[in-house]
């Protein structure tokens, strides 16, 4: 199923519809989303950008269902995530979402190939040997399965958190600053993996990420500030990124 918000030809895999998330009460209270509504389209890999404090992250989490928002949707699909319990939340992470963090995010004591098969096996669910050797392949991490993470590089490891997200073919990855731990040519290589994801296995990916040269890669950018929506780039360069970052600045 896919979403469509009021107003939009666009049909969304996952979307905000006037998502407030606010942090403490009072004198205190910081307002980290202020109303966002915004789609994220099917098949297509967008970037979430904004300056420090801007929400991006939050509303990452929110879409994710890693975090609870004060009012407002987030739709996966056509499931309001804001209106379901922590099993059904825990249900649908494992089963329809797919995650690459900065960290990695890799258990120690598993090999690869048992890193990325976990979230299937937790759901109980046949692995696709078709797609994992496609994967690992593309990835470049097929003589690399039988080893721990601490005898993997970070690049490695991020190839395989990469391949554990897409091997249960999610609804949507969510990126959280994925090159952000990696050398300049091994975030390039798995941001173009992302981006081939998406023109090969026709998978949705949105990634935070506050590094322009990464969103460059993407089809789409949605910048944030101040935990609203101030603005899209559409086939982003590095530096139309970069120009629509320094507008932000300049208009705070």
């Amino acid at each position: 199923m896919q979403t469509q918000l009021a107003g939009q030809d666009t049909l969304a895999a996952v979307a905000a519809v006037d998502l407030v998330k606010v942090y403490g009460s009072g004198d205190t209270a910081v307002r980290a989303l202020d109303g966002v509504t915004v789609g994220f389209t099917r098949a297509q890999f967008t970037a979430i950008m904004g300056p420090s404090g801007s929400g991006k992250s939050t509303l990452m989490h929110c879409l994710a269902g890693l975090d609870t928002a004060t009012s407002g949707q987030a739709l996966l699909g056509g499931t309001d995530l804001t209106r379901q319990s922590d099993r059904v939340l825990t249900k649908v992470r494992r089963e329809r979402i797919g995650f690459v963090f900065q960290s990695f995010n890799l258990l120690p004591q598993l090999t690869a190939e048992q890193n990325i098969l976990l979230p299937l096996e937790l759901a109980g669910r046949k692995v696709d040997r078709h797609l994992f050797s496609h994967l690992t392949e593309s990835l470049g991490i097929t003589g690399r399965l039988n080893h721990r993470p601490s005898e993997l590089s970070g690049g490695q490891q991020q190839r395989v958190a990469v391949a554990r997200a897409l091997a249960s073919r999610p609804e949507v990855v969510f990126a959280d600053e994925p090159t952000g731990n990696l050398d300049s040519r091994s975030g390039a290589e798995v941001l173009l993996f992302l981006r081939n994801s998406v023109r090969e296995l026709g998978q949705t990916v949105v990634m935070v990420t506050h590094d322009p040269s990464a969103a460059a890669y993407a089809d789409r950018v949605v910048m944030l500030a101040d935990g609203r929506v101030a603005g899209e780039v559409e086939q982003p360069s590095l530096a139309s990124v970069t120009e629509a970052l320094q507008s932000l600045a300049a208009n705070r």
